[in-house]
């Protein structure tokens, strides 16, 4: 695979593991079996990760909407899409069975268990009774949204997991051809891929599917057809490579980039401001300042589609948790701060985060007032900023604006939200304040941590902070606490002379929100700056589609880059990371071949949604569907639609209490008042203070 990833012609419905290819037997009906119950233990990660089961456990049942959706009458079309839901929210394998005692279905989805921690790791006394708690909690979200899903649709559908469930579903499982029992006289079921390391969630429903053929009871896969990764499937070769790195380190070689004493942007801290809540642009639209539509649309833009909708009770059923006291005593034996970071990010990547670093957090980066109005007054030293991968499938198939864009960014936001939750009830029991600042409720800016904590530089994008082995194809969560760490360093990969010669994203934005010249100071930071409002409105209002993500769906460093990658693109990888004197040469290059060969557009195998729209609780077929694809010919001049800036004197007002209308042929005009980086230098050699517009907007 020279140009293309291993598994670009692999559906997302087929999963990780190529289970198509194990022997199969129709006549097999299970022995008696069941799953073991859960143990009873006062681990306190357990604990927590038990806490989170309970929050979820409201939205296993629920009435299914009142008139049934236009779905597919293809059976295969609906089975696609149940399947490619749960392996887009991280099931490690899937399968659909007729029910045994009635006329409906179940869908059967495994949860692998994290990565086992060394021995000599803190975090292994830590997980030691909690792996099994960790995985029934995943599953039992992965349950909850898929059955939120169906009856968002119109169909009757309950989520089951162990513990909270009359179903056998071991016996489920094996009927569904995700599990075997080896031999006649065992009631252990067990996995091909994932021997015994997993547990079981099942969806019943009267919403009828296609149902997969039990496993053979001596079903194994072939040794060397699964180490190249048979199908497109994920290789044995990569997993064993990923599986051979130190825990803490997780599955990307951040270990290799260069890292700085600085950002590779120029921030000047004691010049950016602290601003609102309220001028955080979505804040904006909900309190009418970008005019009626958007605040009608804001509340729903991003959940449109059944299957975002179906995540979303999960999302806010985590929200009222995220504050909580820490308990009197503090154990004792987390003092040695470089074995609690070893120790934080090793869970963190047992529990689901794809990258994690850590920061110490700067006054700048808290809000100075929440949503409410409240003053916010810091109040923890250090940041755990954990990045979840979008995932790279689901948005090979997407145009990035389409019906699916929205539930790719829930995705992101529900998976942080439960780490980073589940790790701070876990710090508090331990007796370390400390509190998961999410999407839905965050009391710091996300982009200066993830930018200070090295897990990207700032990008042509804007206001996204990209990773050398992610891309821009990432959602962000903060872990804010006291117990004591070791900030990692900001990192050069040298992305501001890659972005300062591609245009692309700026050139693909359906409405041109993202500039195509230099960079600017804005509020302190030097910065590519995005016109917010634009960008915005635009995501909240969108017609056709979901949100909006063209810009990470589009970039020429959304990639694969692991032993399943195209070669073109780990050499490429490499050669920007360790021979950056090539860059003049291989940039230009790379931003020509990225179109040449056609990266950027949509791949149909990687489809397996339905284009559906909810409309006033009702699904609905939509009127259109964004289909976009990389148009290279586009004017890349800018000319035709300079950009807003809206500075800190702009903004408005952090108990400002209803519509502050915004001006975006006045915001354009401001642009005379920006700084390039050289003349913010100068001034500050000067001794000259900075400037008014910086000053952000006091209370009424």
């Amino acid at each position: 695979m020279l140009l293309r990833d291993r598994g670009y012609r692999r559906p997302v419905q087929l999963g990780p593991h190529p289970l198509e290819c194990l022997a199969r037997d129709e006549a097999l009906r299970p022995e008696p079996c069941d799953l073991p119950p859960p143990a009873a233990t006062d681990n306190p990660l357990a604990l927590a990760a038990r806490e989170y089961v309970g929050f979820y456990a409201p939205f296993a049942r629920g009435e299914p909407a009142p008139e049934q959706a236009p779905v597919s009458a293809d059976l295969q079309v609906r089975t696609d899409e149940i399947k490619g839901a749960a392996y887009y929210f991280d099931a490690a394998q899937v399968g659909v069975c007729r029910h045994p005692t009635d006329n409906g279905f179940a869908v059967v989805l495994l949860v692998a268990w994290g990565r086992e921690i060394e021995a000599d790791n803190v975090a292994s006394t830590w997980i030691t009774g909690a792996e099994c708690e960790i995985a029934r909690m995943r599953a039992a979200e992965i349950a909850c949204a898929i059955a939120g899903h169906i009856r968002a649709l119109g169909f009757d559908a309950t989520a089951h997991w162990a513990g909270a469930s009359e179903e056998n579903l071991a016996e489920l499982a094996v009927l569904a051809g995700v599990a075997q029992q080896r031999s006649h006289n065992t009631a252990r079921i067990t996995n091909p891929y994932l021997g015994s390391r997993f547990e079981v969630a099942a969806i019943t429903t009267q919403y009828e599917l296609l149902a997969d053929t039990p496993l053979a009871r001596h079903a194994a896969p072939g040794r060397l057809r699964y180490w190249l990764g048979i199908h497109g499937a994920t290789s044995g070769r990569a997993r064993n490579q990923r599986a051979k790195r130190a825990s803490h380190l997780g599955a990307y070689p951040m270990e290799r980039v260069k890292r700085v004493e600085r950002p590779t942007t120029l921030i000047l801290d004691d010049e950016v401001p602290r601003v609102p809540k309220r001028a955080e642009f979505f804040m904006r639209a909900r309190s009418g300042d970008l005019g009626a539509k958007a605040q009608r649309e804001v509340a729903r833009f991003a959940f449109k589609h059944p299957i975002t909708h179906g995540l979303m009770p999960v999302l806010r059923s985590m929200v009222p948790h995220q504050d909580g006291d820490a308990a009197q005593t503090a154990d004792p034996r987390l003092l040695d701060s470089a074995e609690n970071t070893k120790a934080i990010k090793s869970l963190a990547y047992h529990m689901g985060a794809d990258l994690v670093g850590i920061c110490e957090i700067p006054r700048y980066a808290w809000y100075s007032h929440d949503q409410n109005g409240t003053e916010i007054e810091p109040y923890h030293r250090y940041a755990v900023v954990m990045l979840i991968d979008q995932g790279y499938d689901t948005m090979e198939g997407a145009s990035g604006d389409d019906w699916i864009s929205g539930c790719q960014s829930m995705r992101g936001y529900v998976r942080g939200a439960q780490i980073a939750g589940v790790m701070a009830s876990f710090l508090r029991r331990l007796g370390y304040s400390a509190r998961p600042q999410t999407n839905a409720d965050s009391h710091v800016l996300q982009i200066p941590l993830v930018l200070l904590a090295g897990l990207g530089e700032l990008s042509r994008i804007g206001e996204l902070v990209l990773n050398p082995f992610l891309g821009p194809r990432s959602k962000s969560v903060v872990l804010t606490t006291d117990l004591p760490l070791l900030a990692d360093q900001p990192i050069d990969f040298g992305l501001q002379y890659f972005c300062s010669r591609c245009n692309k994203c700026a050139r693909e934005c359906p409405v041109n929100a993202i500039p195509f010249g230099d960079k600017v100071m804005f509020n302190g930071y030097e910065i590519w700056k995005p016109d917010v409002e634009r960008c915005t409105r635009y995501r909240v209002t969108n017609p056709k589609g979901s949100a909006c993500g063209r810009c990470m769906k589009t970039c020429p460093l959304n990639k694969v880059v692991n032993a399943d990658g195209s070669l073109l693109h780990r050499v490429g990888t490499w050669l920007g990371l360790h021979a950056r004197w090539l860059k003049p040469l291989i940039v230009p290059i790379a931003v020509r071949l990225d179109d040449a060969l056609g990266f950027g557009r949509r791949n149909p195998v990687k489809r397996w949604w339905q284009d559906l729209e909810i409309v006033d609780g009702k699904t609905v077929k939509p009127s259109a569907t964004n289909e976009r694809d990389i148009d290279p010919s586009a004017d890349v001049s800018g000319s035709k639609s300079p950009v807003g800036y809206y500075h800190a004197a702009d903004m408005p007002a952090a108990n400002a209490p209803g519509p502050v209308a915004v001006n975006h042929r006045a915001a354009i005009q401001r642009a005379g008042l920006l700084e390039t980086v050289s003349q913010a230098q100068a001034r500050r050699q000067r001794n000259e203070p900075p400037p008014a517009h910086y000053v952000p907007v006091k209370n009424l």
